[in-house]
């Protein structure tokens, strides 16, 4: 197969001498200063890498991203390469997820709860557009200030129905004039529990307080029009995502968490012979919880005299057919033990053997990101803050506590940008996303305690817009090309779950970055070319302008 380098240097020899000229000493410069690179940085055996990651730059960073620049202005300039941005979407489409229509789920000929299931294989061919950000959009407040106050307008809720919604929401928030405030309460409280799957997660009061005692939860709960639950807990920076029992399995290995919460969730556990409950118990581990509160009584069948029966007893009924054992009932859920089990951030090479893992390959790939993060906050920090006066040989600035508050890893292999995140003290959580058809490293993710979720990149991620503050690419535009799926339709679905302001980070094969160069400015972001294998792009706030909004 003809390499990109060899395609780059093949192109020279139809262009205008000057051009030509232009585009060798470019070439030669970059090559200079891959030779003196290593010079002024950790040196690093490129034969032996399993994944593409920036080198550590000093005294060559800027001449190294000129060249860069200038050799891909060359290229698109001999290419005769120009791409028009995409439009921007209508205005009913600024909360838009995608695979989730219930009357194109209808006419299909889908039932019950099937309906409100994610059905991406119904989801008709639509415009290419960029999803605009509401007029009213701010961007979120810093942590962990922002994970008890929000913007309103940042979500669908409505003030009618903030006030229809009862009053366990009443007592937990407080809508203010143009703000959300949110009341935790305590949560339970049980022994050995580290990771946490919370089914119909309300507004992420749960969630909040396992966050603060330093646990990883997961919200899940089902597509709401009205952008509730998933996207509350979302903007208030908690991890959450679209997801539910009805048709499909839970996109999570077996055996993945310590816990499974569902407060007054809303599911039905009797129906289907119990098979809510099987996947329940496929994904609890042994020794688990299922932790369940509901309300009092429920009404079993239309008579009158039909004997209530409560939903805990019929639970318990069905759990002891799958040899599960009470351990408490009481009208006010938890107990008095603090044992809870902190994310920790070390793995045994006994546990990397389970996984199939060789410890020195772990381990090499743990030094990889421990340096790569150090790179990408230096390279961020001065783009952040433009006012710091940065010259040349100067240290960077240290960002601040909360620079970012999540950030998904769209191809996350073993979770260690996450292991770095912690290991440097970043306040940020990380959905680590493992790629379907790729190495599925999602149970040793879960094992350490980390957020995480398989998915099939050919199709979008079930989150509403504007839910994260930070995109992280490896070698992911390369393996999406492999299976054939769009680029462009990445490109649109990157920038639709992305919150303005916020940022991505893309390493990969140089061609491959050319095109995801051109990609990034359809998709309306500023990209920065760092060198020929990685580029860093930051996204604006796109709204139409008021005399011409919808």
């Amino acid at each position: 197969m003809t390499s990109p380098w060899f395609k780059s240097l093949s192109s020279v020899f139809g262009l205008k001498p000057r051009i030509k000229s232009l585009l060798l000493l470019i070439l030669g410069l970059v090559a200079l200063v891959t030779i003196l690179a290593p010079l002024s940085s950790t040196s690093y055996d490129a034969s032996t890498a399993s994944t593409l990651v920036p080198n550590i730059y000093s005294n060559y960073r800027r001449i190294k991203e000129q060249a860069a620049v200038d050799y891909l202005d060359l290229r698109s300039l001999s290419l005769g390469t120009t791409l028009k941005e995409f439009p921007l979407c209508a205005k009913e489409r600024e909360s838009y997820v995608p695979c989730y229509n219930s009357t194109e789920n209808l006419l299909a000929g889908l039932q019950e709860g099937d309906v409100l299931d994610r059905h991406c294989e119904f989801e008709r061919e639509k415009e290419r557009c960029v999803v605009r950000t509401p007029r009213d959009y701010k961007i979120p407040l810093k942590w962990p200030l922002g994970r008890d106050i929000i913007w309103n307008g940042n979500v669908k809720i409505t003030k009618d129905q903030f006030l229809s919604s009862g009053t366990v929401t009443t007592r937990l928030m407080l809508l203010e004039e143009n703000q959300i405030a949110f009341h935790s309460e305590d949560g339970l409280i049980f022994d050995g529990v580290r990771t946490v799957l919370d089914i119909g997660c309300g507004f992420g009061s749960f969630g909040a307080h396992l966050v603060s005692l330093n646990l990883m939860p997961i919200c899940i709960a089902e597509y709401e029009a009205t952008g509730s639950q998933v996207q509350l807990a979302l903007e208030r920076g908690l991890p959450a995502m679209i997801g539910n029992f009805f048709s499909k399995q839970l996109p999570y290995p077996a055996l993945s968490f310590d816990m499974l919460h569902c407060a007054q969730c809303g599911i039905t556990w009797d129906i289907k012979d119990a098979m809510l409950l099987l996947e329940v118990d496929r994904v609890l581990k042994p020794g688990g919880y299922f932790v369940l509160t509901s309300p009092t009584n429920k009404a079993q069948g239309n008579s009158p005299d039909t004997k209530k029966t409560s939903i805990s007893t019929r639970v318990n009924e069905l759990s002891k057919r799958i040899c599960w054992s009470l351990i408490g009932q009481q009208d006010e859920t938890g107990t008095t033990s603090k044992r809870w089990i902190p994310i920790q951030n070390r793995t045994t090479s006994a546990e990397l053997e389970i996984h199939g893992l060789k410890p020195e390959e772990f381990l090499e790939d743990t030094q990889t990101w421990r340096t790569s993060l150090k790179n990408y906050w230096s390279l961020l920090t001065p783009l952040i803050f433009s006012d710091h006066p940065k010259r040349p040989g100067d240290e960077d600035p240290l960002p601040p506590f909360n620079m970012i508050r999540n950030v998904m890893d769209m191809n996350a292999r073993f979770g260690n940008l996450n292991s770095a995140l912690l290991d440097h003290g970043k306040s940020a959580w990380v959905m680590n996303v493992v790629p379907v058809n790729a190495r599925n490293t999602l149970p040793l993710i879960l094992d350490r305690g980390f957020a995480g979720v398989l998915h099939d990149w050919c199709e979008p991620f079930p989150t509403y817009p504007r839910t994260y503050d930070m995109l992280h690419a490896n070698e992911l535009l390369t393996h999406v090309s492999s299976e054939r799926c769009s680029l462009m339709d990445l490109f649109l679905e990157m920038d639709r779950i992305l919150r303005p302001e916020g940022w991505v980070v893309i390493s990969d094969k140089v061609g491959v970055i050319e095109m995801a160069r051109a990609l990034a400015t359809r998709v309306r972001w500023e990209a920065r070319v760092i060198d020929l294998q990685d580029v860093i792009c930051s996204k604006q706030i796109q709204t139409m302008p008021p005399a011409i909004a919808l």
